[in-house]
């Protein structure tokens, strides 16, 4: 057990937190862009400004989650079912998409400037923390302290978007821009975080208090 996170729970939670990390998003496009148009030194500082906003959000969902589970024992299943509702959601929407990856490219910043808009933009993104609260409390057990598991795994999923996005950013070069090109890249990628998202939504619809 490592900060109240059983050892199965969390052996299930790294790879699909990788999966998930590996799934094409604004973050991941960001750093994407940062690297074709600013360099690798941007492309970093802009992947841990993502990465500190995550980890904002993770302990304002943490502290938030515990204080509900705290006192409305049903506040569990409520956020697990706005959980289910909300995953579906992102998997229509990984069918749905098919533009190429290209769509979101930043303008060159000094990496001080990328690391500050990287994070605001990320804190300013409503569906970080519902995805948070979405996807962390079915590796959580609610029978011990909430806050130090939501911390422990934000942290695991935050070091995996760093080293994912820390790779598509330095090396976002001529292969980046090619993959920003790629329509079937594209649409393959949406598939794929699709069934991942859908997936979730069923483990969560079955998980029980």
């Amino acid at each position: 057990m490592m900060l109240g996170v059983e050892w199965i729970a969390l052996a299930t939670f790294v790879p699909a937190g990788l999966a998930l990390n590996l799934t094409p998003g604004a973050d991941m496009m960001f750093c994407l862009g940062q690297g074709i148009r600013s360099g690798p030194v941007a492309a970093m500082a802009a992947n841990f400004g993502i990465a500190v906003g995550g980890m904002i959000h993770t302990l304002a969902a943490g502290l938030g989650l515990g204080a509900l589970l705290a006192a409305h024992p049903l506040a569990f299943d409520v956020i697990r079912w706005g959980g289910v509702g909300y995953l579906l959601f992102l998997a229509v929407q990984g069918v749905r998409a098919s533009g190429p990856l290209g769509g979101i490219v930043a303008k060159g910043l000094r990496p001080a400037q990328a690391f500050r808009q990287a994070l605001m933009v990320n804190l300013l993104n409503p569906k970080v923390i519902l995805f948070i609260l979405a996807f962390l409390p079915q590796f959580i057990d609610p029978n011990r302290a909430v806050l130090p598991q939501f911390l422990f795994l934000g942290t695991v999923f935050c070091c995996g978007g760093l080293v994912v996005n820390g790779v598509v950013g330095v090396f976002a070069g001529k292969v980046g821009q090619r993959l920003a090109q790629s329509d079937r890249f594209s649409k393959a990628l949406g598939r794929i975080s699709a069934g991942v998202y859908a997936a979730l939504a069923l483990r969560l619809a079955m998980l029980e208090h």
